[in-house]
């Protein structure tokens, strides 16, 4: 396992080989998988993961709800659907646009069948179904202050039909600290997750948006 020392001096190559934009630059991480079979269903990846810090991502939370859930989810989400008004959202454009516009939606567990119904056809084959993997589907009578703050910092990592996964680390604005322990909890999580541990990893690199990469292991 690379030590943090290591990751902080990778960080700091790849910011210096980034080519200046008006915009705070996405730093990602890329990680390469060996010698799994992912043909086999039980060797494919797809997990969230709670960084320890922000990625620095503007994540926007999106509540589909009954009246339970209703205050707790307006005080919380940046927008709340009442399960009165899923009727509204009968047309699929409709629903690739509301898809398109929320990282994570959070779904009241007593009408998760409506929702499915509801949106279940846009929002699956996206990836946006309200996921029990990243706590999305809550009981009625929740307090959400502890799970937004959660989401905020929960990223999906995904080798399902190629072995290699990028996930967003930090921004080039950020403590470099708060980017190392984030790294380290991916690469942690990752090598815990894989049948024989670092030996499946074949490389793993770090980038900048407008940079080059640089190898990291």
């Amino acid at each position: 396992m690379i030590a943090k020392k290591d990751i902080e001096s990778k960080i700091k190559l790849a910011l210096d080989k980034k080519s200046e934009r008006k915009f705070s630059q996405a730093i990602d991480l890329s990680i390469g998988l060996k010698g799994i079979d992912l043909k086999n269903q039980s060797n494919a990846i797809e997990e969230y993961i709670v960084l320890p810090f922000t990625n620095g991502s503007d994540y926007k939370l999106c509540g589909l709800v009954d009246k339970e859930l209703q205050t707790e989810a307006k005080n919380n989400f940046e927008r709340v659907i009442m399960k009165d008004d899923f009727d509204k959202f009968g047309n699929k454009k409709d629903l690739k646009k509301l898809a398109s516009e929320y990282t994570y939606f959070v779904a009241q567990a007593n009408i998760m069948a409506l929702i499915a119904k509801t949106f279940g056809r846009v929002f699956g084959p996206r990836g946006k179904m309200p996921s029990p993997k990243a706590n999305c589907v809550v009981p009625a009578n929740v307090k959400l202050d502890a799970l937004k703050n959660r989401l905020k910092r929960t990223v999906l990592i995904s080798a399902k039909k190629s072995p290699v996964f990028n996930v967003k680390v930090g921004n080039e604005k950020q403590k470099t600290e708060e980017i190392v322990e984030n790294i380290m909890t991916i690469l942690e999580f990752v090598i815990k997750r894989l049948p024989n541990g670092e030996q499946n990893v074949k490389h793993a690199y770090l980038k900048t948006s407008m940079g080059e990469s640089v190898k990291l292991m």
